[in-house]
């Protein structure tokens, strides 16, 4: 599955990873493609990277989401 960060971080400073399907996906301006992971924790990894606040979404990736 293709997964995505959000370039702009929420008010908790978290930067979300959402998968291709996500209801919540931010628009194509704001996100940044992450690659093809077969899991959100990959996605996450990778997001952290780039953003060391990366935290899964809340609705497409419950199992990564911390806060």
């Amino acid at each position: 599955m293709k997964y995505y960060v959000n370039k702009i971080a929420q008010d908790n400073g978290d930067h979300e990873v959402h998968n291709e399907n996500c209801f919540f996906l931010p628009y194509e301006e704001n996100r940044i493609f992450l690659g093809n992971f077969t899991n959100c924790k990959d996605a996450v990894r990778e997001a952290k990277k780039r953003f060391p606040t990366a935290d899964g979404c809340s609705k497409c990736s419950k199992e990564c989401h911390t806060r």
